[in-house]
């Protein structure tokens, strides 16, 4: 199945000039959606993580039922004051400001293996920031696992892990 045919482009979405990959219509075609999972699933599994790190938004949506798959557990990089109890925080830059992140403390040990997981990888920004908190919070990121990488924008080359990515997007 070619998943691309289930992504559309929105263009000058959030802002002009930008061609936004939407996963809205991947999500509503039943089939596609599941052959999805089922290749995320079979990718992260060879990386053999103790859970998935699934990020603020649509990231939970591909960590929550490949962790399923996986019979493993999940955890979620959220926006600061998301998140109920102590939390570990990061704060980032971004091309248009600045942000922070949260993930829970004291609900997994020291050195589990994560990989983070995501629907796009762009500037690698977002995942970089996850990846620093992780390692604040002793928690090893083995890898990430995408649904989309945006080639043109080099995300992967600002992140020092192994990234695997469904679709390439080159422009």
């Amino acid at each position: 199945m070619n998943l691309k045919e289930h992504i559309r482009g929105i263009p000058d979405f959030p802002k002009p000039g930008i061609l936004f990959y939407d996963i809205g219509t991947l999500l509503a075609d039943g089939p596609a959606w599941k052959e999805t999972i089922s290749r995320m699933t079979r990718i992260i599994e060879q990386k053999k993580p103790e859970v998935l790190i699934g990020v603020e938004s649509r990231g939970f949506l591909v960590a929550a039922p490949v962790a399923a798959a996986l019979g493993i557990g999940m955890i979620m990089a959220r926006k600061k004051g998301k998140l109920p109890g102590a939390t570990e925080s990061h704060s980032y830059t971004l091309e248009y400001g600045s942000d922070t992140l949260e993930m829970q403390s004291g609900i997994l040990p020291p050195n589990t293996k994560a990989v983070l997981v995501d629907d796009l990888l762009a500037t690698g920004g977002t995942s970089g920031a996850v990846i620093e908190l992780a390692k604040k919070m002793k928690i090893n990121v083995i890898s990430a696992a995408v649904i989309i990488e945006l080639t043109f924008l080099n995300g992967r080359q600002n992140l020092k892990i192994p990234i695997d990515s469904l679709l390439t997007y080159d422009t």
